[in-house]
C-alpha cells in the first residue's frame, strides 16, 4: 500500500509526536505548509518531511 501524499493535521501531529494545537500553530506561523481542500486542512508528506529536514540542519547549525 502507498504512503498517502496528504494527510489530516492530526495525522501530521501524531508523525511529529506533537500535539493537534501546536500542529495548527505552526501552520498558521507558516513553519509548516498546509492546503485547503474545501473545509478541510492537510498537510503534504514530503512538507512534513522538509519541516524535520529544516529542524535538523537548525540544530545541527547551533551544535559545536
Amino acid at each position: 500500500m502507498c504512503e498517502p501524499l496528504l494527510l489530516k493535521v492530526d495525522d501530521a501531529a501524531d508523525r511529529l509526536a506533537l500535539g493537534r494545537s501546536i500542529t495548527y500553530g505552526l501552520i498558521q506561523r507558516g513553519e509548516l505548509p498546509s492546503v485547503k481542500i474545501g473545509g478541510a486542512r492537510r498537510v503534504l508528506l514530503s512538507d512534513l518531511e522538509a519541516f524535520v529536514a529544516r529542524l535538523r540542519e537548525q540544530y545541527d547549525e547551533h551544535q559545536p
